[in-house]
C-alpha cells in the first residue's frame, strides 16, 4: 500500500492487487478514512481512496469549489496512477462528485456506484440544508446533530469510539473550516442536471439506507430510473453513514455489484 501526495499535492493510498481499482470518493467534511470497513472487507481488489480538494491533508487556496475541479481531481489523480479503467464509488458530495465525473469520462469507468445521493429534492428538503450551511458559516456547533443523521443512537451508544472519531472530523479549525464551507455550500445549493445524468450509460447501483432523511428512499429510487442502467438496492435500518452503521450489506452488495 503507497500513502502519498501526487504531484497536485492530492493526498491518497493506493492498494494494487493488480485489479481493475475500487476508487471511493468521500463526503463533505470526512476524509478518505471513512472507506475504512470498505477497505478492510474488498481487501482483494485494487483501492484508491483519497481526500477531497480542502479535506484531510489534500489543501485548496480557491475561493470557491465546483463538481467540476473535483472530477478534474479524481482524473488527475487516476493519470497519474496510470490507471486506465475504475470502479467508481461515492458518498453524499462524493455521488455528486461521481456523477459529474461519469458525464465526462465514462470511457474510464468499468461501474459505478452511488451511495447516500440527493436527488431532485423538494424545495423544503433543499432549505433543510441551506439552513444548516447557513448555520455553519456562522461557526455553530453541528457535529452533534449531523451525527444523529448518520448513525442510529443505539449505533453511537455501543461504538463511543466511533462517535468520538467523527466530532474530532468534525470539529475544524479555521482554515479546515473555510474549506469544508466551500464543499458545504456547493453541496447545499447543487441542482441537478437531469439531462446529463440521462446519458450516464455506466453499469450503476444506486444504494441508501432505509431510514436516511436526507437521502431518501424516494431520491435514490428516481435516480435509478433515471439512469439508463442502474439497479436500486435499499440498506434496511440503515441511516446516511451505513458504510459504516451496516458495513457488512453495503459491502456484500458492492462485492456482488463489481463481481457480476
Amino acid at each position: 500500500m503507497s500513502q502519498n501526495f501526487d504531484p497536485n499535492q492530492n493526498y491518497y493510498s493506493f492498494i494494487d492487487n493488480n485489479t481493475t481499482p475500487l476508487v471511493f470518493i468521500h463526503g463533505v467534511g470526512l476524509d478518505h478514512e471513512m472507506w475504512e470497513p470498505q477497505i478492510n472487507s474488498l481487501n482483494n481488489h485494487s483501492i484508491i481512496t483519497y481526500d477531497l480538494l480542502g479535506h484531510g491533508k489534500t489543501p485548496y487556496i480557491k475561493e470557491e469549489v465546483t463538481l467540476n475541479d473535483f472530477s478534474n481531481q479524481l482524473d488527475n489523480l487516476i493519470k497519474f496512477l496510470k490507471v486506465d479503467k475504475i470502479n467508481l464509488i461515492g458518498f453524499s458530495l462524493g455521488s455528486l462528485i461521481a456523477l459529474d465525473f461519469a458525464s465526462k469520462f465514462q470511457d474510464k469507468l468499468k461501474t459505478l456506484t452511488l451511495l447516500g445521493t440527493t436527488y431532485k429534492r423538494t424545495e423544503e428538503q433543499r432549505d433543510l440544508v441551506i439552513e444548516r450551511f447557513e448555520q455553519a458559516k456562522l461557526k455553530k456547533p453541528i457535529s452533534k446533530q449531523a451525527l444523529k443523521r448518520w448513525f442510529t443512537d443505539q449505533y453511537l451508544n455501543d461504538h463511543p469510539e466511533i462517535y468520538d472519531q467523527f466530532i474530532n472530523i468534525l470539529t475544524k479549525n479555521n482554515e479546515d473550516h473555510l474549506n469544508f464551507l466551500k464543499a458545504y455550500k456547493l453541496f447545499a445549493y447543487h441542482q441537478d442536471n437531469i439531462d446529463m445524468i440521462k446519458n450516464i450509460k455506466t453499469k450503476t447501483l444506486v444504494m441508501t439506507g432505509s431510514d436516511d432523511t436526507g437521502s431518501t428512499i424516494e431520491m435514490s429510487k428516481s435516480l435509478s430510473n433515471d439512469l439508463i442502467n442502474s439497479s436500486f438496492t435499499e440498506i434496511n435500518n440503515g441511516k446516511h453513514l451505513c458504510s459504516i452503521e451496516c458495513a457488512d450489506d453495503v459491502n456484500i452488495n458492492l462485492r456482488n455489484f463489481i463481481n457480476n
